[in-house]
C-alpha cells in the first residue's frame, strides 16, 4: 500500500510538473514563428489592432522592404474609398502614399485575409509577402497562410510588432497577453477543426 502512495505521488507531480510546462512554454509555442523581414513585394497589415500593426507595416515600407501595403479588416459596411478608415489615414500620415495602399475590405477571419491575400498576389503578379501582426498571432498564422499557398510559389514571411506587453516567457503575467495567448489557443484548436 505504501508502495502504491508513492508511485501515485510521483505520477501526480510528474504529470503537474509536465502540466506547468506545458502551460509556460505557451507563449513560445505561439509566437515562434516570428522572423526578421525581408525584400518582398507586398506587407500585409492584419486588422484587429490598436495601431501597433499599422505602425510596424508603415516602418517596413519606409525602409524599403516593400513598394505595396495591402490593409486588411477594415470592414466594408462602413469603408468609404473617399473617407478612408483611421488604419489607412494612419499609414499615410506615416509616410506610405495612397497609391501604394490596397485596401481589403472583404476579409473577416484569419483565413480570408490569407485567401484574399493570395488572390490580390495573383492577380498583381506578386510572390512575396510580409505579414504583419501582434506575436501571439504567428502559429495560427503560420499553419493558415501555408495552407493557403499550397500548391503556388507565393511565399510569405511572419513579422510580428513589438507591444510593450508581450513576453514570450513570462506572457502570463500581464493580463493582455494573457487573454492573447489563451485565445490564440483556443483559436488555433479551432482551426485545426475546420480549416486544416
Amino acid at each position: 500500500m505504501k508502495r502504491f502512495f508513492k508511485l501515485a505521488l510521483i505520477v501526480f507531480l510528474s504529470a503537474g510538473a509536465a502540466a506547468a510546462l506545458i502551460f509556460f512554454s505557451l507563449g513560445i509555442l505561439v509566437s515562434q514563428h516570428a522572423a526578421n523581414p525581408e525584400k518582398s513585394d507586398v506587407i500585409v497589415v492584419l486588422g484587429g489592432d490598436n495601431g501597433l500593426r499599422v505602425r510596424k507595416g508603415a516602418e517596413l515600407f519606409n525602409a524599403g522592404y516593400a513598394s505595396h501595403v495591402v490593409l486588411t479588416g477594415i470592414d466594408e459596411r462602413f469603408y468609404r474609398p473617399g473617407h478612408p478608415n483611421w488604419r489607412e489615414r494612419r499609414m499615410r500620415a506615416l509616410g506610405v502614399p495612397k497609391k501604394a495602399i490596397i485596401i481589403d475590405a472583404k476579409s473577416k477571419t484569419t483565413w480570408d485575409e490569407a485567401i484574399n491575400t493570395s488572390i490580390t498576389m495573383e492577380r498583381n503578379g506578386w510572390k512575396s509577402a510580409i505579414v504583419v501582426s501582434d506575436p501571439p498571432h504567428m502559429l495560427r498564422l503560420h499553419q493558415t497562410w501555408k495552407r493557403a499557398f499550397k500548391g503556388s510559389p507565393k511565399t510569405f514571411i511572419l513579422v510580428s510588432t513589438n507591444p510593450l506587453w508581450w513576453h514570450r516567457v513570462l506572457w502570463w503575467k500581464k493580463r493582455e497577453s494573457y487573454q492573447f495567448v489563451i485565445s490564440e489557443i483556443k483559436k488555433n484548436i479551432f482551426y485545426i477543426a475546420v480549416h486544416y
